[in-house]
C-alpha cells in the first residue's frame, strides 16, 4: 500500500515537471531553433537539479534527443517506445518503460508550437530503483519511529502506572470496588452520623445518620456546610490540621457529639470528615441505667428493713418475749395486709408493684410513712409503657417527695394511681416545705436545683419530664408551703409515635 501510493506520488510529480517544462517559452522557441540542444539543455539540467528527477529528456517528435543528463545521449533516439501518445495524440500521461538509465516512472507531455501542433515531447522520469530505495527508507523511517513511540509509550504506561497506583494507594481496580461498595455499606450501616467535607468548605459526603440526626433533607452534596448547621469545630480542624475529639453542639431541641478528624495530602489538608453522636439518647440511656440502680438499692433497703426486723424478732423469741414478739407480729402483719391489699389487689401492673415495694422499704428505713392511697387501681398498663420509663418517672418524684420531708416533723409521702378515662393517672404528694413559687417554672430544667452539695443534681425531673413527653403524656405541678407538693402525671393509654422534626 505505502509502495503503492509512493510511485504514484512519483508519477504525478515526473508529469507535473514534464507539464511545467512542456509549456516553458524557451523549450518551445528552443526545439524549433537551428540549434535546440544549445538552448535546451542547460535549461533541462538545471530543471532536474532543482526537482531532484532522474532525468529532463526534450525530444522532436522523431523522439532525437535534445537534453539528456548524459551528454553522449544527446542527438540518439529516444529509449522506452512510450512517445507515441504524446507526439500523435497529444495527450499527458504516465508511464513504465526501461530508458537509457534503466527502468524508471515517468510523464510525458507533448510540446506545442503556436499552431497547436505537436512540434516534440518532454519525459521526466525517477528511476524505479530509487522510488524502491525511498519506499525502503520511509519503511525504516515508520519502523523507527513507531519503535521510538513504543518505547514512550512504554516508559510513559509504566511512570503513568505508577502515579495513578500511588493515587489509588497501590490498589487494583477490583480492589477499589470492593472498597468503594464496603464504604458505602459502612457508611449508611452504622448509627453514627458522618459527613465529610472538601477544602472549599463543600460536602462531599453524608449518610442517613447524619442527616436524619442534624434534621437535615434532600441532597446536600456539593452545598457549603455552614449554610446547614454549626460548622465551627469543621473549619477549626480544616484550618489548623488537629484532630478534635468529643465536642459538643446544640442543634435544634438536641445536643450533638461532634468528632473532627482532617484528611491530609501532599499539598496540605485537603477535607475534614467529622461524626455524630445524638448525646441526648445517651443521657438518656446514662440516666436509666442510673434509675435502675436507684430501684435495686431501694429494693436492698426493703430486704435490710425486714432482715433488722427478723433479727428483733428472733432475739424477742429467743428471751421468751413471746407477747411482745407475738404484737410486733401482729403489728407488722396489720400494716402489711393494708399495704398489700392495696398493692397486689388493687394495682395489677407488676412493674409498678415492683417500684411500689422497694421504695416502701426505703421509706421505712428513712422512716417515712409511704401510704398508697386506697382510692387506687390500676389495671394492666398498655404495652408501650416500659419498665425504664416508669423507674425514672415513677422513681424520680417519689424520690424528691422522700427528699422533701426529710426536715418534716412527721413525713408522709402519698401515692395514687388510677386508670379510669383515656389516661393513667399518677400522683405523688409530700407534706414538705413546698417549692418556692420562682422555681416552678424551671423545675423541669436540665440541671436545675434549688439543693446544695457537690453531688451532681438537677437531672432526676428532667429525665422523668423526658420520658413522659417521650409517650405523648404530660406533668403537672402544685406546691405551696403549708401543704407541700404534688406532681401529677397523665399517660394516653393510646400511643402514637411523635412525628420527627423537619
Amino acid at each position: 500500500m505505502e509502495s503503492k501510493q509512493i510511485e504514484e506520488n512519483k508519477g504525478k510529480l515526473a508529469l507535473e515537471i514534464s507539464k511545467t517544462v512542456s509549456f516553458m517559452p524557451t523549450i518551445i522557441n528552443g526545439v524549433q531553433s537551428s540549434n535546440p540542444t544549445k538552448i535546451i539543455q542547460p535549461l533541462a539540467e538545471k530543471v532536474r537539479k532543482e526537482t531532484g528527477a532522474e532525468f529532463v529528456v526534450v525530444g522532436n517528435i522523431d523522439g532525437t534527443r535534445y537534453s539528456h543528463p548524459l551528454q553522449s545521449m544527446i542527438g540518439k533516439k529516444m529509449k522506452g517506445g512510450d512517445n507515441q501518445k504524446a507526439i500523435k495524440k497529444g495527450k499527458y500521461y504516465i508511464s513504465k518503460a526501461n530508458g537509457s538509465l534503466g527502468p524508471s516512472i515517468r510523464g510525458k507531455s507533448p510540446i506545442f508550437n503556436k499552431k497547436g501542433e505537436v512540434i516534440g515531447v518532454v519525459s521526466v522520469g525517477f528511476l524505479l530503483e530509487d522510488v524502491h530505495q525511498q519506499i525502503t527508507k520511509n519503511i525504516i523511517k515508520v519502523i523507527l519511529v513507531s519503535i521510538f513511540a513504543l518505547i514512550i509509550s512504554f516508559f510513559g504506561s509504566i511512570l503513568l502506572g505508577r502515579n495513578i497506583r500511588k493515587d489509588t494507594m497501590g490498589l487494583e481496580p477490583y480492589e477499589i470496588a470492593v472498597l468503594y461498595k464496603e464504604k458505602n455499606a459502612v457508611l449508611h450501616g452504622v448509627k453514627e452520623g458522618i459527613l465529610s467535607i472538601n477544602r472549599a468548605g463543600f460536602i462531599t459526603m453524608m449518610n442517613q445518620p447524619a442527616k436524619k440526626l442534624l434534621q437535615i433533607k434532600g441532597s446536600v452534596r456539593h452545598l457549603k456546610v455552614d449554610g446547614l448547621f454549626p460548622s465551627t469545630y469543621l473549619f477549626e480542624v480544616l484550618n489548623s490540621g488537629i484532630p478534635l475529639v468529643d465536642k459538643e453542639i446544640n442543634w435544634k431541641d438536641k445536643t450533638v457529639i461532634v468528632n473532627c478528624t482532617p484528611l491530609p495530602d501532599e499539598t496540605g489538608i485537603s477535607g475534614v470528615v467529622a461524626s455524630f453522636r445524638d448525646k441526648t439518647e445517651i443521657e438518656q440511656m446514662v440516666n436509666t441505667l442510673s434509675e435502675v440502680k436507684s430501684y435495686s438499692e431501694d429494693l436492698r433497703a426493703h430486704t435490710h428493713e425486714y432482715t433488722n426486723k427478723l433479727y428483733v424478732l428472733s432475739g424477742l423469741l429467743q428471751l421468751g418475749e413471746y407477747e411482745q414478739a407475738l404484737a410486733m407480729i401482729q403489728a407488722e402483719t396489720q400494716v402489711l395486709q393494708v399495704q398489700n391489699s392495696i398493692l397486689f389487689n388493687q394495682i395489677k401492673e407488676s412493674k409498678v408493684q415492683a417500684i411500689l415495694l422497694g421504695k416502701l422499704g426505703k421509706a421505712s428505713e428513712k422512716k417515712i410513712k409511704f401510704e398508697i392511697l386506697s382510692e387506687s387501681y390500676l389495671d394492666i398498663l398498655p404495652t408501650h409503657i416500659k419498665l425504664s420509663s416508669l423507674i425514672v418517672i415513677l422513681g424520680n418524684l417519689i424520690d424528691n417527695a422522700f427528699e422533701a420531708v426529710s426536715e418534716s416533723h412527721h413525713p408522709t409521702v402519698k401515692f395514687f394511681a388510677t386508670d379510669i378515662g383515656s389516661d393513667i393517672i399518677f400522683e405523688v404528694s409530700d407534706n414538705g416545705k413546698g417549692i418556692n413559687e420562682n422555681d416552678i417554672p424551671h423545675l423541669f430544667e436540665r440541671g436545675f436545683t434549688s439543693k446544695s452539695g457537690d453531688k451532681p443534681r438537677g437531672f432526676g425531673l428532667s429525665n422523668a419530664e423526658e420520658a413522659v413527653v417521650e409517650m405523648n403524656g404530660m406533668i403537672e405541678v402544685h406546691s405551696n408551703q403549708e401543704s407541700g407538693t404534688v406532681f401529677t402525671v397523665y399517660l394516653p393509654k393510646q400511643y402514637e409515635r411523635r412525628a420527627e422534626n423537619a
